[in-house]
């Protein structure tokens, strides 16, 4: 795929980026796509704590899933989540700056499966994510451009 898919990979991201809204209410950035692979991160503001002082899980799990997303639809071939896991082997705090790599372990025919590490800016990893997904009808943007 080489220099095409990675070319092919950006218009991807950028075409969902500017159709999502949440991700830029929230402040969330991509920070890298190529095929099979996306990075995205965002800082935890004090609308994302809990009632305990520490990020809510949703907005790790969002900016994982983000990068998920992107990875999957990255090939220009639709897919939507299918399954998807977390854990949280450590909380995320005000002010930290997150951030979601997430590889295409697994892809053949309509099926993938993707890993997602979020770390804070310490390298302090806060949420392990697994995604499967299924590639459906469509694609994201015109190949022929």
């Amino acid at each position: 795929m080489g220099d095409h898919g990675k070319a092919l990979a950006q218009r991807v991201g950028a075409a969902i980026l500017e159709r999502d809204n949440s991700s830029r209410f929230l402040g969330v950035v991509l920070d890298e796509i190529r095929p099979g692979f996306a990075r995205m991160s965002m800082t935890v503001t004090e609308d994302m704590l809990n009632g305990v002082g520490i990020c809510h899980g949703g907005f790790t799990y969002k900016l994982a899933d983000d990068a998920f997303a992107y990875a999957c639809n990255s090939y220009n071939r639709m897919a939507v989540a299918l399954s998807c896991t977390i854990t949280y082997p450590a909380a995320a705090k005000l002010g930290d700056r997150l951030t979601a790599e997430c590889r295409e372990v697994f892809r053949r025919g309509r099926n993938g499966t993707y890993d997602a590490m979020v770390s804070n800016q310490e390298g302090e990893v806060v949420a392990l994510f697994r995604g499967q997904c299924r590639v459906i009808e469509g694609h994201i943007v015109e190949e022929h451009q």
